[in-house]
């Protein structure tokens, strides 16, 4: 029962973290020129355009009962399946890189600040929705803020590798560009290493107190 209660707290945060950073890049690749995510159905609000079957399911349930069966707390993550982004059909395609990369990231931030608001609204009705909903929201903000700080690291393709790309000078974007086929084995050797474990992470927690703060929760 207690796999259960805790696969369904935090099915629907990290199902809308994934589907809906994704969602935020097709978008802003729309309104910046790009029609690619558009013509392809992915600039919505429906996750099944969005799951992938390994990232946006398996990976992160997995890590949920990793976490029951160990006792560790880390937080789930995945991914769901890229946007197309035609980068070179945006009207400024470096400068224009920046945003469309930065949406997904902005996308988990603002859904961090409505979980928040979320649990502030709970408080202000006397903890209407009780523990379940509080659980929920809770782990609203955790996922989307462990989401967000994972795709900021500065490794291409994830978006932190995309914005500093746009950011860097041209020879030099160009030459940290070509890290990108092997930015994921960079991911995965970081998450052996438990690097993130120390860099990473601990942010979540300071992060999460100064949200609950801002949203008077």
């Amino acid at each position: 029962m207690d796999i259960v209660l805790t696969i369904v707290v935090w099915a629907l945060p990290v199902l809308l973290a994934i589907t809906l950073h994704e969602a935020a890049h097709g978008y802003a690749a729309f309104r910046l020129g790009d029609p690619t995510a558009h013509l392809a159905g992915r600039i919505s609000l429906n996750p099944l355009r969005h799951v992938d079957p390994v990232g946006t399911l398996a990976v992160p349930l997995g890590i949920v009962l990793l976490n029951l069966a160990t006792g560790a707390s880390f937080p789930p993550f995945g991914w769901a399946k890229a946007v197309p982004v035609n980068f070179g059909r945006l009207r400024h395609p470096k400068r224009d890189m920046f945003w469309v990369a930065a949406a997904g990231p902005a996308a988990n931030l603002a859904q961090a600040f409505g979980w928040g608001l979320m649990i502030g609204l709970q408080n202000a009705l006397g903890g209407y929705g009780g523990d379940y909903f509080f659980a929920m929201a809770t782990a609203g903000v955790v996922v989307n803020l462990a989401l967000m700080l994972l795709n900021l690291l500065p490794i291409p393709p994830l978006d932190g590798g995309r914005i500093a790309i746009s950011l860097l000078p041209g020879p030099l974007a160009w030459k940290f560009a070509r890290l990108e086929p092997y930015g994921f084995m960079i991911l995965i050797g970081l998450l052996y290493l438990r690097v993130l474990d120390y860099v990473l992470w601990p942010l979540i927690a300071p992060l999460k107190r100064l949200i609950l703060a801002l949203t008077g929760s």
